[in-house]
């Protein structure tokens, strides 16, 4: 391969200069054209590969603005997405922008699959709600189009950061707890929940583990493990439940999980006070009443959209937002029975 990858997007001559061919050749292999042999098809797309080069991209930047802005969310299942959404909304109200939803269901990859997807319909700016989007390939996306990414705890010259306080989110709610009078208190999180990772939930499992060591209860540290959603929590903390668990209170890394746990500790019968995250709008609702973190997601939701608007202005630098948490207190974590 031949010459440096550029900075501006890359074009069908830079193709052709560094897989050696002709731009003919190079429109041959995009068209799959007859004739093309498998070696000149490996070099192309190894050449495509390496300059990050998507027709569409390309025509953008010729053409201008398309005056679209997607967001891609890691699943529809999760109302604190859409707050963040409805906030999006907001911010776009009066100007000529819409937005473009593109839904990930499974994992990191797909993440990345829908933001190319977002780039490929040729939108000008992106906000990103999957923070464990490969980090090189959320790179490589930044330096072709603006992107906001939520959550992430690490640091980026390439993309704006929106994210919530995880880190003090998490302390208010254990020291809740504790103030209750309870001490053996499970930590409720995802399967891939790392306690090294600058996700959301890694810095709450974290969190979580240095709270119970702060107060000597480092030795009745709980993590029960789940796939997202109500219907995993609530089996996990069913069989909890039914073997007897000393635990009298639970931690739940997003609302979602912390409302399976309020259904598994009500059907095996057993007092189990429930804290969540997010706070979504079904948490207050009277007959939940779930104690939980609030995060301004309409707030930041619009943030992101003015970080794009930012961005289309002409700021070069990244700029990165933490958002406040707030413990709002219902009724679903009382003090420990007796």
């Amino acid at each position: 391969m031949t010459g440096a990858r550029p900075q501006r997007p890359a074009t069908i001559e830079d193709v052709a200069v560094a897989a050696g061919v002709s731009r003919a050749a190079v429109s041959k292999v995009l068209r799959n054209a007859y004739g093309v042999s498998d070696a000149m098809r490996e070099r192309v797309t190894a050449a495509m590969t390496e300059l990050n080069y998507r027709p569409k991209i390309a025509a953008r930047a010729m053409r201008g603005r398309t005056f679209t802005i997607g967001i891609e969310l890691p699943g529809l299942g999760n109302q604190f997405f859409t707050r963040i959404v409805q906030g999006a909304t907001t911010a776009i109200e009066g100007t000529s922008y819409q937005l473009i939803i593109a839904p990930a269901e499974a994992g990191s990859r797909e993440g990345l699959r829908a933001l190319e997807a977002l780039v490929d319909r040729q939108v000008d700016g992106v906000i990103a709600v999957s923070p464990r989007v490969d980090p090189a390939g959320l790179e490589r996306i930044a330096a072709s189009v603006p992107v906001v990414m939520f959550g992430r705890h690490d640091i980026s010259e390439r993309y704006d950061v929106v994210a919530g306080d995880d880190a003090a989110g998490t302390r208010i709610a254990m020291r809740h707890l504790f103030d209750l009078g309870h001490r053996r208190i499970a930590h409720l999180t995802l399967e891939e929940s790392d306690d090294t990772d600058p996700y959301p939930h890694g810095v709450r499992l974290r969190e979580y583990e240095a709270a119970m060591a702060e107060a000597g209860r480092a030795d009745d540290r709980v993590v029960w493990r789940c796939d997202e959603g109500g219907v995993p929590s609530y089996a996990v903390v069913r069989r909890a439940m039914e073997s007897a668990t000393p635990v009298t209170a639970v931690f739940a890394a997003h609302d979602e999980l912390a409302f399976g746990a309020m259904s598994a500790a009500h059907d095996a019968g057993v007092p189990l006070a429930v804290v969540g995250y997010d706070d979504v709008p079904m948490a207050s609702h009277p007959a939940l009443g779930l104690t939980t973190v609030h995060q301004p997601g309409e707030a930041m939701g619009a943030r992101a959209v003015e970080m794009l608007f930012e961005r289309f202005a002409g700021r070069a630098e990244a700029v990165r937002e933490v958002f406040a948490a707030e413990l709002r207190v219902r009724t679903s974590a009382p003090a420990p029975a007796g």
